[in-house]
């Protein structure tokens, strides 16, 4: 088996999947690229008999069947000509006589991958699973079932949320994220790759924690040599990736791409109506599948500011990779001008660079805010994160403010967090701090909160010391806290 890295957590499900004295239904999902089959394939395919059944994309059942034909014969007879079974309701009775003569007491792995492309319409695909593993292999202690996908809102749709068929079947569910920091970190140590903490922040802006994507770095040469090469040389494997991962996930790829362009044009989030509008697209169900979709698959987040209600929900992209993309590869690219020699070089010199990455240093404290939360003191304490922003009417003498992220606490407290990319220690000036202690009057003011309202402080380097900042912050943190 090939070293599996930083996924101990998914390990020890896979562990008691495996030694479980019961059947076992596990549904594995997430976004595409990062890792399902290889996670799933490097940990079963060595402990038990394992038989993979992998979907083909748009392919008729005729071929589905042939494959599912293919991978028991390969499993169970050497390879041999077994026949292709007539529907999937004679390919799970082939696996149950099977399974059932097989006279070793080893657990038995069916991985079905890329369930949403074996499952075609009108195959019956899943009506056959559901009746064989309720009246057969769910009564078979060594049989481990799993299915995965990466068109993640049709297994939502189809298995984990349905509300008849597969959905009470399930034993175990997974969601298989992109890494965080620290993964990423012990990753790309396995790679051979040790860089800067303040380098894999940067790296991680662009690509994210995708495994495959940081499989395509090369050790040799530095962080801006491989983010040119991966993305601003003719064939870089992450110039033409875009288009390619829409369309291997989504029946109406150009539709979401639309979706997420439209989204991403704005740098604090769209609320729905207003997106709605920008689109010309009414209220209803096309444009939520959309947006299910899309959060489904990892792409976007939904969200409601602090005080606001379920209709006023807004959507931001969070992907690294995507957003990296609409920002700095998509526009050269269509106007068909090829990218200058150290295109990336120059630009992460310039105030463009700098503004865009205050947004992706934001994007990534929000989705590392459970190891905020631990530095803060707060594992022990119940907390609500979310967003808030006033803007005052036109005229008006009121200040307006935006706090990139509260945490609305339950001992009484909300702390405001104030969050900057900054390429050394950040320094709390006269103006800033001044600013920072308006804000936190004008959030009291406007929201009327009977709770203590504090300010913390969060930078790339940290901060410097200054006269100012026991005056203003509670506390400040560095980007080390996110790793």
């Amino acid at each position: 088996m090939k070293k599996i890295i930083a996924r101990s957590q998914e390990l020890e499900i896979f562990k008691k999947i495996l030694t479980s004295s019961k059947a076992e239904f596990l549904v594995v999902y997430g976004r595409r690229r990062v890792g399902k089959t290889y996670i799933i394939r490097e940990f079963f395919s060595e402990k038990s008999l394992f038989c993979e059944v992998v979907g083909l994309k748009g392919e008729p059942m005729s071929r589905q069947l042939s494959e599912f034909s293919s991978a028991v014969s390969s499993v169970f007879f050497n390879h041999a000509s077994i026949g292709v079974p007539e529907n999937w309701h004679a390919a799970f009775d082939l696996i149950l006589k099977t399974v059932s003569s097989w006279n070793k007491k080893e657990p038995f792995v069916l991985f079905l991958d890329e369930l949403p492309w074996l499952a075609t319409l009108h195959s019956d695909c899943l009506s056959a699973l559901d009746h064989y593993w309720n009246k057969f292999f769910s009564r078979m202690p060594h049989f481990k079932l799993i299915i995965c996908g990466s068109a993640a809102s049709w297994i939502l749709d189809k298995v984990i949320n349905a509300k008849g068929g597969l959905h009470n079947r399930l034993t175990q569910t997974l969601l298989l994220k992109p890494f965080d920091l620290g993964q990423t970190t012990e990753y790309l140590k396995y790679l051979g790759i040790r860089w800067s903490e303040k380098q894999i922040l940067s790296l991680y802006m662009t690509l994210g924690g995708v495994p495959f994507y940081l499989d395509q770095l090369d050790k040799t040469v530095s962080l801006v040599q491989n983010i040119n090469n991966l993305c601003f040389t003719e064939g870089g494997f992450l110039q033409t990736e875009f288009s390619k991962l829409f369309t291997s996930l989504f029946d109406m790829a150009l539709e979401n791409m639309r979706f997420v362009r439209a989204i991403a044009a704005q740098r604090n989030g769209i609320e729905r109506s207003a997106l709605l509008e920008k689109l010309k697209l009414p209220s209803g169900g096309n444009a939520s599948a959309r947006l299910a979709e899309l959060e489904a698959a990892g792409f976007i987040k939904s969200y409601r500011p602090y005080g606001k209600t379920i209709r006023n929900t807004f959507y931001r992209v969070v992907d690294e990779y995507v957003l990296f993309y609409l920002r700095w590869i998509e526009g050269p690219l269509s106007s068909g001008h090829p990218f200058a020699m150290g295109y990336w070089d120059t630009k992460q010199k310039s105030p463009d660079f700098l503004s865009w990455s205050g947004l992706a240093f934001e994007n990534i404290c929000m989705k590392h805010i459970e190891k905020i939360r631990h530095q803060l003191g707060l594992d022990r304490i119940g907390c609500q994160y979310a967003s808030w922003s006033y803007v005052p009417a036109k005229k008006s003498q009121e200040s307006g403010a935006q706090v990139d992220l509260l945490i609305d606490r339950d001992d009484g407290v909300i702390t405001l967090c104030e969050l900057k990319f900054c390429d050394k220690k950040y320094v709390l000036d006269k103006t800033t701090a001044k600013n920072l202690l308006n804000k936190i009057e004008v959030f009291k003011s406007i929201t009327k909160t009977s709770k203590h309202v504090e300010m913390v402080l969060i930078s790339t380097f940290g901060l410097k010391p200054g006269v100012w900042v026991s005056e203003v912050l509670t506390k400040d943190l560095d980007a080390t806290v996110l790793f």
